[in-house]
């Protein structure tokens, strides 16, 4: 019993190890990548003087899937780390030497990776496609808001790809003179707008320009004829057309499983293969985790660490993992044009694990 207590605690004090730098780790990479793609965004925001908030709710819906991408990479990271200082302390010699096996040196760093598969599973089946759907519909409103920023006065605006906006003058409280507006959302018969005056209201689904004392010129399409209507009061909405409703724009990351193995009918043949690439790695990616942390554990217990002699098999380690990620980056692609090499994913997530788990029970009896 007291032995068994012994080995219990050097399981938990192998295992704060990895969970602690696991957490540093993680949120250091993130913090990173976090910054980087953020960037693209700062720019928006203080040139057209939106909130801080905005910035942070818009960049913090990209964090879940920041970390569900590096989880396999840092777990093999700490892994690698954690081990070889405990083998250049000695601590993997005096482990052995009391009884432990490989295998059983090995079991914190399992328990560990088995909590970053569950949570890479949270996150890729239910949390990531949540945050990356939000992200986009914030995104839209966001550049509809936008839009009733960008009108500035004397300048012929772009609003959208289809409205083009000219303002005469803009006053403080978003009063307009002199406007003209090129309305080509109906290809087969673009429009002119002109108004004497008008009114610039930002709503939640995104600017409306509301008109007074002008007329709409149109050329009719069957006859060739100029139309022309005057109005007193008119409404044109200047938001983006939303692009989520039209099946075409759904995007494979932002679907739920269940539609990502089973894709609709009325989606391009070219786009089935992506949403099957797309279910397959959601199901697979998470025990990446497992296969590369199997992979640090043969590195790092396959012998007697040395402070200047054992650095090879740590960077073989580091090697094989790099190009599992790349292997793995290629399978996918390969398989999005032809589906028979989905399996191929799946190999790829796990065979190295196996290998990896045959080389360390192999080379991890006990000893003494």
């Amino acid at each position: 019993m007291p032995r068994r207590l012994h080995f219990h605690r050097i399981d938990r004090y192998i295992g704060s190890q990895l969970a602690l730098a696991l957490l540093l780790v993680t949120l250091g990479f993130v913090a990173l990548i976090w910054l980087t793609q953020s960037l693209r965004f700062i720019q928006i925001i203080v040139a057209h003087g939106l909130s801080p908030l905005v910035f942070l709710r818009l960049t913090s819906l990209l964090v879940p899937s920041f970390v569900a991408t590096i989880l396999p990479i840092t777990c093999f990271i700490v892994v690698l780390f954690v081990y070889a200082r405990l083998g250049g302390d000695r601590e993997l010699t005096i482990m052995r030497g009391i009884g432990l096996s490989d295998f059983a040196m090995a079991r914190p760093a399992l328990a560990v990776a088995a909590g970053a598969v569950l949570l890479g599973y949270v996150l890729n089946l239910g949390v990531v496609p949540a945050c990356l759907g939000a992200f986009r519909d914030y995104q839209y409103e966001i550049r509809n808001q936008i839009a009733a920023f960008l009108l500035e006065p004397g300048v012929f605006t772009p609003v959208s790809g289809d409205i083009t906006v000219y303002v005469q003058s803009r006053g403080a409280d978003n009063s307009l003179r002199g406007i003209l507006i090129e309305d080509g959302r109906d290809p087969s018969a673009p429009a002119t707008i002109l108004a004497r005056t008008g009114q610039l209201l930002v709503n939640p689904a995104g600017p409306v320009v509301e008109l007074q004392d002008g007329s709409r010129e149109q050329i009719d399409p069957k006859t060739g004829r100029l139309d022309m209507l005057s109005f007193a009061r008119n409404e044109l909405s200047l938001a983006q057309p939303a692009k989520t409703s039209a099946p075409e724009y759904v995007d494979a990351s932002e679907a739920p499983l269940g539609a990502l193995l089973h894709p609709g009918a009325d989606l391009r043949p070219s786009d089935r293969g992506k949403w099957l690439v797309e279910a397959h790695r959601r199901l697979t990616a998470p025990l990446t985790a497992l296969s590369y942390t199997l992979v640090g554990l043969v590195a790092v217990l396959g012998g007697v660490f040395r402070r200047h002699g054992g650095y090879m098999r740590l960077a073989t380690a580091v090697g094989v993992v790099t190009a599992l990620v790349a292997l793995g980056l290629g399978v996918s692609n390969l398989a999005a044009r032809d589906t028979r090499l989905l399996p191929l994913i799946w190999a790829v997530a796990l065979a190295p694990g196996l290998g990896a788990a045959f080389l360390l029970a192999r080379q991890g009896a006990p000893r003494g």
